[in-house]
């Protein structure tokens, strides 16, 4: 599969591997930094102002 896409897309094979594990690895991130959000997202959490959360 990656032949034919690399060759689809008109790029080396380590090439086409090498950004399509940079998307999954976004991919992972994101689904970690959700899980971490709903964790905190309860009905007694505490809200911090925008000056507060980059200070």
């Amino acid at each position: 599969m990656l032949s034919r896409i690399a060759k689809r897309d008109n790029m080396p094979q380590a090439t086409k591997a090498v950004y399509l594990l940079g998307i999954a690895l976004e991919i992972e991130e994101d689904m970690v930094l959700d899980k971490i959000a709903s964790g905190r997202d309860t009905k007694n959490a505490r809200f911090l102002s925008h000056k507060q959360a980059w200070a």
